[in-house]
């Protein structure tokens, strides 16, 4: 199934056009999700929480536990990793209440899923298992994540973003460990499987982990071209959150433009502060992840 055949929605939040403003206004259950993937990848929080927290609340299980997931991810992203681990944890709750944990599809069913827009409940499983590997890296709970990748692994079956997910959780829990060697792999896996998909923003996030990856390996110049490229596409498509993290890896790379680097991953992450709802920016303020330092938080100009 193409771009083409899926929702402007799904495009937005999966697919080719991530940088499109979706709507924010009379939306609920699943394009509320939809609204809300594009809006945290564009860097915009607070609405994105706005939106994803009743579909959190509601009554579906699946979409509850992809929306928890997503806000996670958020949570995540400015740092936050105790408070994700949270919102992942609640979201495997509500698919265990509804009996949607335990089991392995049958071959058929599972290349169906592949073939469906990954939004299905075991889709929804792997995102919550990953984000908890995920969570745990960041609480440096290292044998945890391991864990955790290997319950989600062991189904197979959670759709083509649970491919990508996997490689790039796999590998920061190498890089964690201090294996860089060891992430290389699942780092190239992952960034293989998003050339494969429609995503866009999936496929930019994979080059700066693979970038960063290389980067512990020695390999400078393929540390800058991927990275370099992630950021070119962030620019292009508006995905802020993932700009200022690839200029900082940037700083060191390119220690002649380091300043420039640094200048300009300041700005970017402002913008991102400033889009944040209030527990977001005392998440980002708290965590030794983000460098937050120089933010104040004052009249938009």
């Amino acid at each position: 199934m193409s771009d083409h055949d899926r929702e402007a929605g799904w495009a937005a939040a999966f697919g080719s056009n991530p940088g499109e403003h979706p709507l924010r206004v009379g939306v609920g259950g699943r394009a509320a999700w939809l609204a809300s993937v594009t809006l945290g990848g564009q860097g915009r929080y607070a609405a994105a929480a706005a939106l994803v927290w009743p579909v959190i609340n509601g009554t579906d299980p699946v979409l509850a536990a992809l929306a928890a997931a997503t806000l996670a991810a958020h949570r995540r992203q400015l740092g936050g990793h105790a408070a994700a681990r949270e919102l992942d944890a609640l979201g495997l709750r509500r698919l265990a209440a509804a009996g949607l944990v335990a089991g392995k599809r049958s071959p058929q069913d599972q290349r169906a899923a592949r073939a469906a827009d990954g939004t299905d409940a075991a889709a929804a499983r792997s995102d919550v298992l990953l984000g908890l590997a995920a969570d745990a890296i960041g609480l440096g709970r290292l044998g945890e994540a391991r864990a955790l990748i290997g319950i989600e692994s062991a189904s197979g079956d959670g759709g083509w973003r649970a491919e990508i997910k996997r490689g790039w959780v796999a590998a920061e829990v190498e890089l964690a460990a201090g294996h860089p060697a060891a992430a290389e792999a699942p780092a190239r896996a992952a960034a293989a499987a998003a050339r494969r998909s429609p995503s866009v923003r999936l496929l930019a996030k994979s080059r700066l982990v693979l970038g960063v990856v290389l980067a512990g390996t020695g390999d400078r110049a393929g540390a800058v071209a991927e990275i370099t490229t992630c950021l070119r596409e962030s620019i292009t498509h508006g995905m802020i959150p993932l700009r200022w993290p690839s200029r900082i890896v940037l700083a060191d790379l390119e220690p002649e433009r380091a300043s420039e680097h640094r200048s300009a991953a300041g700005n970017d992450l402002d913008c991102v502060l400033r889009h944040a709802d209030p527990v977001g920016r005392a998440l980002a303020t708290a965590s030794p992840w983000v460098p937050t330092s120089g933010f104040d938080l004052g009249p938009n100009r």
